[in-house]
């Protein structure tokens, strides 16, 4: 492979969630593909980054494309189910999320993963992006995707990009600083994160975790003051007695110096390092304060040692500077609603909070959140294809973190559901180009839209709707995302569409409760379990992910006797409803 130039239709570079996603796509629609990763995992913050308790796109009508494929196989793959934590509906060992990307790929005889590479030089010929020089071989595309984790080919490329806030006079947006200050200067972009995974070892007492240098307990000091040590530990709950540890409350959140990763790779490895020794000395902590029978996992990840991530969960990147710009405006409801807009080019939607990480500081901002299922849940929004595409520079993509949005907007749209969205659409779009011979910049909009549609493996919905929780493959679903992609104007304010969705379907492990309903307040559903015997007695909230069950709740009378099927979480105390009947 030494100075080999390998030619193939679309490049993705990154192997993260969107780089994956992009990659996998591409490859599906038919493609020749390769995939380069830094990493011998793919998946970036599901697997690679430890973040396996991912948020947003939780409810059923959001569980589509490539995002709830991965959910099916989890389910199908994890011992014991994916309600463990109170964090997420979906925690599971990263494990078997880097074996499901790997499997998949495998599955792709087009699509050539190579492993173990970082981007050194990116080739153009004027505004064409032509190709990409990786320390021992070269790769020539006709379609590139950049799929790095902090957007390294937009630098290398010198294609325009945004590093930190925007103030208040560049779009208006409500949360943005009318001017800078010590706290955009310290922090100019979101904390990342090094995750560790932690082990109860029971009875047997954990190996000691030593505290790394620059330790200091006072950072830490208060960490679970306002939860309790089980309520800390269930946060990230995974399976078979592990936990993730990706803690905001004086945690492992490090900022400290945050613009070395962009400075040179000497300040870049040394604010790497002190991120993982961060997240080692918070280790050490919460080992030293609730006892030695918490440790380290074992043998999680590939490269010693085991427990921590193979690198940080990146909140934020490079930003691309786009054909159009995603604002704090464009992810708000509208209005007297419960949705935001939808871009007429949607190619993917997102519904969590904005959510912002710096230490110490809690950043206000404008309220996106709604209650849903008896649970709080974001605002509906979507992604536009336009911001995928760079203003000036032709044969290349973003798929990651990196897309054109302003720091504001990008604590929303840079969760994982989202990431992969933008991917599978990326993915689409780079093999549609190739396709047709044109530059992502020509392809028509409505014709990737469709094909993200009516995609065969894992068709996307690109229009949020509340009650839209049909089988992509029923005939009803595809006509309402297209209506509404017609009829932009008559998208309801409500976020439901004029009918109602009974599919009434639930997991094996599901079990039947009967018990007296109680709703203390709008959305809030308490559940008094009278059988089985073995729950008589206990108090459990009541959520679900299903619109035809919220409706069902809405419409429930106080102090009524229901029996609910569903499955209970113990870290979240809630039962996770997914049929009810008088």
């Amino acid at each position: 492979m030494v100075n080999q130039t390998y030619t193939v239709e679309v490049l993705v570079v990154g192997g993260g969630t969107g780089g994956t996603a992009a990659a996998i796509q591409a490859a599906r629609r038919g493609a020749k593909t390769i995939l380069v990763s830094e990493f011998p995992w793919l998946g970036g913050m599901l697997t690679s980054a430890g973040v396996s308790a991912p948020d947003g796109n939780e409810l059923a009508a959001f569980q589509t494309g490539l995002w709830g494929e991965f959910l099916r196989e989890l389910r199908h793959r994890q011992p014991g189910g994916l309600d463990n934590s109170w964090v997420s509906f979906f925690s599971y060992d990263p494990r078997i999320g880097a074996k499901i990307f790997a499997d998949w790929v495998e599955d792709l005889p087009n699509l050539q993963w190579i492993s173990g590479r970082v981007p050194l030089e990116v080739l153009k010929q004027e505004n064409y992006v032509t190709g990409v020089r990786f320390a021992d071989f070269t790769v020539e595309a006709k379609m590139i995707l950049d799929g790095t984790e902090l957007g390294d080919l937009l630098a290398l490329a010198e294609i325009p990009y945004r590093w930190g806030w925007e103030l208040q006079s560049e779009w208006k947006e409500p949360s943005a600083p009318v001017a800078f200050n010590s706290v955009t200067d310290r922090y100019p972009v979101q904390a990342p994160t090094w995750v560790v995974i932690m082990q109860d070892f029971g009875e047997a007492i954990a190996p000691e975790i030593p505290a790394a240098p620059n330790y200091n307990s006072s950072l830490f000091v208060g960490a679970w003051d306002n939860y309790g040590a089980e309520q800390f530990f269930n946060y990230g709950r995974l399976s078979e007695n592990l936990f993730m540890i990706n803690w905001p409350i004086y945690g492992n959140d490090y900022a400290e110096g945050v613009g070395r990763l962009i400075e040179s790779e000497v300040a870049k490895a040394e604010f790497l390092q002190e991120c993982r020794w961060h997240s080692q000395n918070f280790a050490h902590f919460i080992q030293n304060q609730l006892g030695c029978r918490y440790g380290l996992a074992e043998g999680v990840f590939p490269f010693a040692p085991t427990a921590f991530a193979l690198h940080p969960y990146y909140r934020e990147s490079r930003r691309l500077v786009g054909l159009t710009t995603v604002r704090e405006q464009d992810i708000l409801p509208v209005a007297g609603g419960q949705v935001a807009s939808i871009y007429p080019d949607t190619i993917g939607i997102g519904n969590y909070a904005n959510d912002h990480h710096y230490p110490g500081f809690n950043l206000p901002l404008q309220p996106k959140s709604i209650r849903w299922g008896g649970r709080w849940t974001g605002t509906p929004f979507t992604i536009p294809y336009r911001c995928l595409i760079p203003a000036t520079t032709d044969n290349l993509l973003v798929c990651e973190k990196n897309i054109s949005v302003s720091h504001i907007a990008n604590g929303a749209t840079r969760l994982q559901p989202v990431v992969m969205g933008i991917g599978q659409a990326a993915g689409m779009a780079a093999a549609m180009c190739v396709e047709l011979g044109i530059q992502p910049r020509d392809l028509p909009v409505r014709a990737l839209q469709k094909a993200l549609l009516q995609d065969l493996t894992s068709p996307a919905a690109i229009v949020p709707l509340f009650n839209l929780d049909l089988l992509p493959n029923q005939p009803q679903w595809l006509d309402w995302q297209l209506y509404y992609l017609d009829n932009p104007e008559a998208y309801p304010l409500s976020g439901y569409f004029p009918g109602a969705c009974l599919n009434k379907y639930y997991d094996s492990d599901s079990n039947d409760f009967t018990g007296i309903f109680q709703r203390p307040n709008q959305q809030d559903y308490k559940f008094t379990i009278a059988t089985p015997a073995a729950y008589q007695g206990q108090v459990w909230q009541l959520v679900t992910l299903r619109s035809h069950i919220n409706h069902g709740l809405e419409a429930a009378v106080d102090g009524q006797l229901l029996t609910v099927r569903g499955r209970l979480n113990y870290s979240g105390n809630w039962l996770l409803v997914e049929d009810v009947s008088k």
